[in-house]
């Protein structure tokens, strides 16, 4: 097949079934599984990948990509550690990446893809189902390993798309961003424990909840548009003024950035460390009950 690359823009931020399975083939089409489950899930992402993936298909494991000298899970990694890691995936920085899950809920993916564009790489997209839709339309799986081949990947920090506790903070104070909280509505109110030892229930004062998991189709996609922003909307957000997005340790976060990306919105950021930093911390203000 020729390059098509090239000539054929990626579709971003997600990319059909269709569109992967005409481009599978195409030089610097990197396909990339990063799945992750909650320890209660009792699945193992490596093992499954191993089973059954898209083929050529890497495996990336986020734990691998954060940082592991700091306090909380998934912590962005600085640009160098970044560059040199993923790179030695086998990423380079001329690849354009398709990344998908296998939650059916676009669980994990949207965090590689939002830490590939806050480190400045563009050409990236999200498998929309993910591989559980892959799978239901019949197309070619397979249990072959990838052969890896490290490349050089360049990251540069885009820190305008992130935001510390320090920041969430200040922005108590000023209310300058909205903040959006991504996890089940039972955690955001505190009617359900946090699945972390120490970790507090409830939700940052001022925040509104719009659960990842209502994002998505019963096949995995996302919703349509006008579903998308009536949800946004319908949770109290003004798409028009700067969104900070959070949830339990900064993956299902992204999942609402990428719905928000969909739809036009541009100016958002993650909160690193999310529930976990402020709901274990001891002078954090924290709120429960309905938003």
């Amino acid at each position: 097949m020729t390059d098509t690359i090239h000539t054929t823009a990626l579709p971003t931020p997600i990319v059909s079934t269709m569109w992967l399975a005409q481009h599978l083939d195409a030089p610097h089409v990197k396909v990339i599984d990063a799945s992750m489950y909650l320890p209660n899930a009792n699945r193992n992402a490596r093992a499954e990948y191993d089973a059954s993936h898209i083929p050529g298909a890497i495996f990336v494991d986020l734990s691998v990509l954060s940082d592991e000298l700091a306090p909380f899970p998934h912590t962005l990694l600085d640009a160098a550690r970044f560059a040199e890691r993923i790179g030695a995936l086998g990423v380079g920085s001329d690849d354009a990446i398709v990344v998908y899950d296998t939650s059916g809920q676009n669980f994990s993916a949207p965090r590689l893809w939002w830490m590939l564009r806050t480190f400045g790489h563009d050409k990236v997209a999200v498998l929309d189902g993910g591989f559980e839709k892959w799978t239901m339309e019949s197309r070619d799986v397979t249990s072959q390993a990838t052969v890896i081949i490290p490349a050089t990947f360049h990251a540069t920090l885009d820190a305008a798309r992130v935001r510390n506790i320090n920041d969430m903070r200040a922005n108590l104070d000023t209310y300058a961003a909205q903040v959006v909280d991504a996890r089940s509505p039972g955690r955001f109110e505190a009617s359900e424990p946090e699945p972390r030892v120490g970790v507090r229930g409830g939700h940052i004062p001022g925040s509104v909840n719009v659960h990842y998991a209502t994002l998505a189709n019963g096949d995995g996609t996302l919703l349509p548009p006008d579903d998308l922003y009536a949800v946004m909307v319908n949770a109290g957000l003004d798409l028009t003024q700067p969104i900070i997005a959070s949830c339990g340790t900064g993956v299902t976060a992204c999942a609402v950035i990428l719905a928000l990306d969909v739809l036009g919105v541009r100016d958002t950021a993650v909160f690193d460390g999310s529930w976990t930093a402020w709901g274990s911390a001891t002078d954090t203000p924290v709120v429960t009950g309905p938003a």
